[in-house]
């Protein structure tokens, strides 16, 4: 009894700690998308004022303030890694049906191009793609969505392929059911926690990766207002003591993808109820 009763509080804890992430996570990013493009323009009798009451952030060589602004950045980053994740996952069901559906030679096939793409570390290869697509938002957005999903591609594979084994998908088979059919009641349903999981756990990678390439001159816009444009752009002004423009849009970046994979580890723990009891 005491066993189970410590379970139910085990579970009971994970639970709100994941809302309680999933709903700050929700409140900075609705607070960076409603904040008018014009709420952070520049001023030059304002520029380069460091953290004040009146300037929580600072303000930016331009007079811009850099709170208002690296909340704008990440609602921005946080979009296009929601979106590339998105695209990932569905990469990743797919790919892991085929190869855990198909013949051994499509098995083999998709398991050579995994191996390829994670030969190469992720940060080149979106570099390569998106430079070979003009760079900008769309080469960005197909480059990091073209390199995430590999790991959560063999997790469905080796999840179809037991699910394959069981009792009742042998018996929907007997009682002439199509595979589309048990692909629809059988395998795809016992993939939606999984595919969940997987987008949550992508996120912060995704969202990294924008910054990084952002911050290199392959990705985003110098006009638009990314994290990685941000730090970008402070990288002239930290020699002349300006540590404001770095440390504190660096600090919130780090933050926020700290607890986007808090939320992941968390939501994988509620649905492996092994991992709760522990």
């Amino acid at each position: 009894m005491k066993v189970q009763r410590r379970s139910i509080n085990s579970r009971t804890k994970v639970v709100s700690l994941s809302i309680i992430i999933a709903v700050s996570l929700a409140f900075v990013y609705m607070f960076g998308i409603l904040i008018p493009d014009g709420t952070a323009a520049g001023s030059f009798l304002n520029a380069k004022q460091p953290p004040s009451w009146e300037h929580l952030f600072g303000t930016d060589a331009l007079g811009r303030d850099l709170f208002l602004r690296t909340l704008k950045g990440l609602s921005v980053s946080m979009t296009i890694g929601l979106a590339a994740s998105l695209i990932s996952a569905v990469i990743a069901v797919f790919v892991g049906i085929m190869a855990a559906s198909g013949s051994k030679y499509a098995d083999a096939f998709v398991n050579w191009i995994i191996d390829l793409v994670m030969s190469v570390p992720h940060t080149i290869l979106i570099i390569l793609i998106s430079f070979a697509l003009g760079r900008g938002l769309k080469g960005l957005l197909i480059g990091i969505s073209a390199t995430h999903w590999c790991s959560l591609a063999r997790l469905i594979r080796s999840e179809v392929l037991q699910l394959r084994t069981q009792q009742y998908v042998a018996v929907s088979r007997k009682l002439g059911k199509s595979e589309g059919w048990i692909m629809t009641h059988h395998l795809l349903p016992h993939l939606i926690p999984q595919f969940f999981v997987g987008l949550v756990l992508m996120l912060p990678h995704a969202i990294l990766h924008e910054a990084s390439i952002s911050f290199l001159g392959f990705g985003l816009s110098p006009e638009q207002p990314a994290i990685g444009i941000i730090l970008s752009e402070s990288m002239r002004y930290l020699s002349a003591g300006m540590w404001w423009l770095a440390v504190l849009p660096g600090l919130v970046l780090v933050l926020i993808v700290l607890l986007v994979d808090q939320l992941g580890e968390q939501l994988r723990m509620i649905i492996d109820p092994y991992s709760a009891q522990r």
